[in-house]
């Protein structure tokens, strides 16, 4: 079994004597790397708006069809009326 301790020492230690690289990153590497980050944030957002929003239409929209007065054999969907 390693020890841990160590193991957390020697990373210390190397990290601590790691030498400058003396190289430079341009704007366009923060920009692009700001840009990742708000697609990745924007993504998720869309995501959890997704799978909360649907069911929820869904339901809004099997309670209005329920409230509909029966007019005929069948309950129509006002968004289909055109499609038969």
């Amino acid at each position: 079994m390693p020890n841990h301790k160590l193991t957390a020492h020697l990373a210390a230690l190397l990290m601590a004597a790691a030498l400058p690289a003396h190289a430079y990153i341009g704007p366009g590497a923060g920009a692009g790397t700001i840009a990742v980050v708000l697609g990745i944030l924007a993504s998720i957002v869309m995501a959890f708006f997704a799978l909360l929003w649907y069911p929820v239409k869904r339901l809004l929209k099997k309670r209005k069809l329920a409230e509909q007065p029966v007019t005929g054999d069948k309950l129509e969907d006002p968004e289909d009326a055109g499609t038969q």
